[in-house]
């Protein structure tokens, strides 16, 4: 074998049984590929959820008085209230769905549902609590 013949083939570096150096590039490639992919979805579930929170008025807010906003808004129903803390034997885990059967809702059922909720702005769930509140202050007697 001459030099040149040498130096055409590719190193052995164990591949498995089958593997050629070309497909063994391409596995490398992809598991680079995944794990950066991996890195990436971890790093947007880190900084989503706290960033969403101050959207919607978390240091103003409870996390627990933002889900029932959302839900108010979203199910059309002001009495709806988010449990704190959740019982491991709700939904989705056991027991029926949160709003199983409700009828409140504001959408138009097709073949693709489209809401009719109002979408929620930057910290407009403030005004939206506040509002409900002094609603509940205004109903309840002697307040």
């Amino acid at each position: 074998m001459s030099t040149s013949e040498k130096s055409a083939q590719p190193e052995n570096k164990d591949f498995p049984l089958g593997t050629t150096a070309t497909t063994a590039r391409l596995h490398t490639t992809i598991r680079r590929i995944c794990y950066v992919l991996l890195f990436a979805l971890v790093l947007e579930g880190a900084f989503t959820l706290p960033f969403s929170l101050v959207w919607y008025g978390w240091p103003t807010l409870s996390v627990q008085q933002i889900c029932s906003g959302m839900h108010q808004v979203m199910y059309n129903d002001p009495t709806f209230h988010c449990k704190s803390p959740y019982p491991l034997s709700g939904p989705p885990f056991g027991g029926p769905a949160a709003h199983q059967g409700q009828t409140t809702a504001k959408d138009r059922w097709g073949i693709q549902p489209k809401p009719e909720y109002p979408s929620i702005g930057f910290r407009e769930l403030i005004t939206i609590y506040r509002e409900n509140e002094k609603k509940a202050a205004a109903a309840t007697p002697g307040g």
